[in-house]
């Protein structure tokens, strides 16, 4: 299946009294390799297995296979990983015909804060609240296999 999303920056935490559901992630990636990433995820009580290919050279598109899995596999699995997790709280924030996937990290990279956005194409229309900041669609760089590896407190302020 593949999957069409935007990614932004987010410029204020206005997002959190407009979101539906909160829910804590762990995740960690059994291979990082830059033709695919195979990432294991908890999610609250729930867990998953996610395989993504290569993005388009847009960044907006990119097949992804997604599988639920129980949690004690998925604990065994966080195991094998590669090393480094990815842990954040994730918010639902409903804005027009879509819901935005606001994501605040911890750790390594707290201070970052992304929203996503998944579209049906790539050219539909989608409203922008104000709390939305720059787009980085595209930018590796914030792609949660890449914070990993290079976390958001290394980056220069």
């Amino acid at each position: 299946m593949e999957e069409i999303e935007r990614k932004f920056l987010v410029n204020s935490q206005d997002f959190k009294d407009l979101a539906k559901k909160k829910m804590y992630y762990e995740q960690a990636y059994l291979n990082t390799h830059p033709e695919r990433t195979v990432r294991v995820r908890i999610a609250d009580d729930a867990a998953f297995l996610t395989i993504k290919g290569k993005s388009t050279k847009n960044g907006l598109s990119r097949f992804e296979w997604e599988k639920q899995i129980p949690v004690t596999e998925a604990k065994e699995l966080l195991k094998l990983s590669e090393p480094g997790k990815i842990q954040k709280y994730r918010y639902l924030v409903p804005q027009g015909k879509h819901t935005y996937e606001v994501d605040e990290f911890l750790g390594d990279n707290e201070g970052l804060i992304l929203a996503e956005i998944e579209l049906n194409h790539e050219e539909e229309d989608f409203e922008k609240p104000n709390w939305l900041g720059r787009e980085v669609t595209g930018d590796m760089s914030y792609y949660n296999s890449k914070l990993i590896s290079n976390p958001f407190k290394n980056r220069k302020k």
